[in-house]
């Protein structure tokens, strides 16, 4: 029978996504100083950097002349204030975490070197305007400001010194090789520190005059790790060090820098108290770090989904073009889809099309919620220090504000009670911010090299259109950014498990079930399934053991938590690119310069959201397949498997007496020909007692996938039909 889904769209897609449906999509078609933003990054990324870049900037690892003029781009554009309060000289207020989420797409669109230049700055800057004191907020995220006509104040450019030189670099941030110590401190005046830092990949340090510095105490008059402010002309060495010789981000400065200073006890981040003669700071390195990279991860995932989605557009025209000026005349399809006639490259493109739109959609929505939990974080702070809470009785109000959003959650109600309202968003924050970076720029540098492979030979040349070759490679320096993705995945498997959570998760199954009955055509339905399966998996590898009674889900078992890591993060894409295109379909009908292509463009956005959700429960269901069945022993030809298995002549007397057993056993029991001990195989098939759920699930889930490739191929079809411009608007 014919279904809905099944049914050929009415409209296509006609033209590549315009600003109006991204800001719907993204959520911010009601604020005009972001599209300002966006203008005014893209003129920077398409024009001074992308001629940058044209003209083999790239192919140097010195900070140049050039690469240093993009810094007087950013600030008369607006890029360097973006991260800035009103006050402190910005134009934006309250949280920024979308704004500098779109800044950043807008540069990596381009070049991802000039985005990391640009987003350095502000990560320097971060510890400080995080966890600082108001005086040390004051000096240096203020002084970060563009000057203005007349100034002659020193603009603070700033730098982010965490990792160490090799062997420590990108292994565990929590060891730290840079220390301080006290260097001098006499009675009634603040404590001089002597810091001592080596750092390795530090971005701009080719230009920088204030470093943030993670360093430990090595001496018993400091507890503790701790973040230091420190100044170029300082006393001591400041050595800005060698460049780093990278193979990507060329655009921005990297080097090896050197540093033994001496500062004042009042640069240490966030301040300090004095307890017995001991200064103790009021935040350790790793509070810093965690305050900094659960929000600036997001960031450098959706440099990636820039990528993937800037790519779209020159393989087509690649495709289209490819072979004109031989065989065929205008008006052939040979001339005018060139490999456009081939399905291959078209359902190839479709993939990389719809993992860009699923990796956009999940930044962006983290991105969003990420502005919606700072106001609730600082208000949370303020509570318990208004209630004077530290320490266990901080935790233990915690939990009670986490017990009662989960009751709220049961009741389907809501509650105005600011802790119960973070616990909630904090819960989903913990999750999304890893599961972005992780997915974001791991399987999108694989797309970035599928994406190089459709454009040929000319994909790994200089002058390819859309530089995709150096976007490919500048992808894999993603994926280690902030963290390796054993480290996303590490902190997934931590937060995946937490009640509120996983009764959040629960929700979205029964939202996908209620997409499923309304927009057939999304995939919903799959993805409902493979939330549900992975639910099960994990619920069961909680308690279960495997063949040899080893608990399966520990920290230490990560050949079972990160795969459910990374099989989670392909839902979490799925379904907010649903979310998305439903919102689109939602708003799009009440702007009128949507109103020709906005049917064709929400028909395609689902055929892609039904591509992106079969390719998410194909992932969950190999992940969750190896992972329950592949801890236990394989049946072996002993005497107690085969206790359960039929011999030929065994079936031929029972025949008799039970017609169809023969049948029956040789289809679903392992059976001994005559003359044979057993089967030509490893060993009985496997007994799947107590795993019936399980096999249920897994056999719908399969089921569910019908209609995805019909919806691949329409998808496809559209690519050879929508028009694009004759050229890049920025050069090659």
């Amino acid at each position: 029978m014919e279904t809905l889904a099944e049914k050929p769209s009415a409209a296509s897609l006609t033209t590549l996504p315009s600003d109006d449906v991204r800001q719907i999509m993204w959520r911010f078609a009601d604020r005009y100083e972001l599209h300002m933003l966006i203008q005014s990054a893209r003129g920077v990324a398409r024009g001074p950097v992308a001629r940058l870049v044209a003209a083999g900037g790239r192919n140097s690892h010195e900070w140049t002349e050039g690469k240093n003029s993009l810094l007087q781009h950013y600030d008369e554009s607006g890029i360097t204030a973006a991260s800035l309060e009103p006050e402190q000289g910005g134009y934006i207020a309250g949280p920024k975490n979308l704004a500098l989420a779109l800044l950043a797409f807008e540069l990596a669109w381009v070049d991802a070197g000039a985005a990391t230049g640009s987003l350095a700055g502000n990560l320097g800057l971060a510890p400080i305007h995080e966890r600082g004191t108001p005086e040390q907020r004051e000096k240096y995220v203020s002084g970060a400001a563009p000057l203005k006509p007349g100034e002659t104040r020193k603009q603070v450019r700033a730098a982010f010194a965490l990792t160490e030189p090799i062997p420590f670099v990108g292994v565990e941030t929590g060891m730290l090789a840079g220390k301080v110590r006290v260097a001098e401190w006499k009675e009634g005046e603040e404590p001089v520190l002597q810091v001592d830092k080596r750092g390795r990949f530090i971005t701009n340090m080719g230009f920088a005059n204030v470093v943030t510095a993670a360093v430990d105490s090595d001496d018993k008059r400091i507890k503790g790790s701790c973040m230091v402010i420190l100044e170029e002309g300082d006393p001591g060495i400041w050595d800005r060090g060698t460049p780093t010789k990278k193979l990507v981000h060329q655009l921005s400065s990297t080097n090896d820098p050197v540093f033994n200073l001496k500062v004042p006890a009042h640069r240490i981040v966030g301040g300090y108290t004095i307890k017995d003669g001991v200064i103790i700071p009021n935040f350790s390195h790793g509070d810093v770090i965690e305050a900094v990279f659960r929000r600036t991860r997001v960031t450098v995932g959706l440099m990636t989904s820039a990528k993937l989605l800037s790519a779209v557009e020159p393989v087509i025209l690649y495709q289209r073009r490819r072979f004109r000026g031989g065989q065929g005349a205008p008006g052939t399809p040979r001339y005018e889809l060139g490999i456009q006639q081939k399905e291959d490259a078209l359902h190839r493109l479709v993939d990389i099309w719809a993992t860009g739109e699923a990796s956009s959609s999940l930044g962006f929505e983290a991105a969003r919620m990420f502005d919606e939990l700072d106001p609730l974080e600082r208000e949370k702070d303020r509570l318990l220090t208004e209630k004077k809470l530290t320490g266990r009785a901080a935790t233990k109000e915690m939990s009670r504000a986490q017990n009662e959003a989960l009751e709220l959650l049961k009741s389907k109600k809501t509650s105005d009670d600011t802790l119960v309202r973070f616990a909630l968003l904090d819960s989903l924050a913990n999750v999304l911010c890893p599961a972005c970076k992780l997915w974001n720029t791991g399987h999108g540098a694989n797309m970035m090299r599928e994406a190089v492979s459709l454009m040929g030979g000319y994909g790994v040349t200089e002058d390819c259109p859309g530089f995709l070759g150096q976007k490919w490679m500048d992808a894999q320096l993603e994926a280690t950014y902030e963290g390796p993705e054993a480290v996303q995945r590490l902190q997934l498997s931590l937060t995946m498990t937490n009640e509120l959570f996983l009764a959040q998760f629960r929700q979205w199954i029964l939202e996908m079930r209620g997409f499923a009955s309304e927009r057939p055509g999304t995939g919903a339905c799959a993805l409902a399934n493979a939330m549900r399966l992975w639910l099960w998996t994990l619920n069961h590898v909680q308690t279960a053991t495997d063949a040899d009674g080893v608990r399966l889900y520990h920290k230490s078992r990560q050949g079972v938590t990160f795969p459910l890591a990374d099989a989670l993060c392909w839902l979490l894409a799925a379904r907010q690119f649903i979310l998305d295109v439903a919102e689109l379909e939602t708003k799009g009908a009440e702007n009128p310069a949507l109103a020709d292509g906005l049917a064709g463009t929400v028909n395609f956005f689902n055929d892609l959201c039904h591509v992106q959700c079969a390719r998410a429960a194909g992932e969950v269901g190999r992940v969750c397949a190896e992972i329950v069945h592949g801890y236990n022993r394989h049946p072996a030809w002993d005497e107690k498997s085969c206790h359960a298995c039929y011999c030929a002549e065994e079936l031929s007397s029972l025949e008799g007496l039970i017609p169809g057993i023969d049948g029956s056993a040789r289809a679903y029991s392992d059976v001994a020909e005559t003359g044979e001990n057993h089967p030509c195989k490893a060993g009985p098939c496997v007994s799947f007692a107590g795993l019936e759920e399980f096999i249920h699930l897994r056999a719908k889930l399969d089921g569910c996938l019908t209609g995805c490739r019909l919806a691949k191929d329409r998808a496809a079809e559209s690519l050879t039909k929508v028009m694009t411009r004759e050229a890049l608007d920025y050069p090659v």
